[in-house]
């Protein structure tokens, strides 16, 4: 039964995300429910994908389920913790000195824990473009404020 664990915790998830949705706060111009629509058609994805998955690993429920152990073999334990790390100090820094920053900031680290200090050119600039792009588009074309 191990291999329905992520399934199940993409159920709940989807559940949560779905409820969180709900309490959304309604739009003062135009339609009220125009900023739910987006979100829900996300939540109801994603329980719908999960459903699948569910679904799927339920028919394979008698098989031999041994991919758990590869959390533990070579770098897969450092990756796993050092991204955790990674997404913390996102957090932290994220309000404190904004979205490019920040996001620029993460994604380096990402991409030097998984690229390593040969592809120190490549990761940069994918960092910097990667961030600079996704500002831009939320900031100047959408319209989005970021912080």
């Amino acid at each position: 039964m191990a291999r329905l664990v992520v399934p199940s915790i993409c159920i709940v998830a989807g559940i949560i995300y779905l409820v969180l949705t709900f309490n959304l706060t309604r739009s003062n111009v135009g339609d009220p429910n125009g900023p739910l629509y987006f979100p829900i058609l996300i939540g109801v994805v994603l329980m719908v994908f999960s459903i699948v998955y569910f679904l799927q690993e339920w028919k394979k429920r008698g098989e031999k389920f041994e991919e758990f152990k590869a959390l533990f073999i070579g770098r897969t334990p450092f990756l796993i913790v050092s991204t955790l790390i990674m997404i913390f100090v996102y957090t932290i820094l994220f309000e404190r000195i904004g979205f490019l920053f920040s996001t620029m900031i993460f994604l380096s680290g990402l991409l030097f824990i998984v690229n390593g200090r040969k592809s120190w050119i490549k990761n940069i600039v994918i960092a910097v473009l990667f961030s600079v792009v996704a500002w831009y588009s939320f900031s100047e074309l959408l319209n989005v404020s970021l912080p």
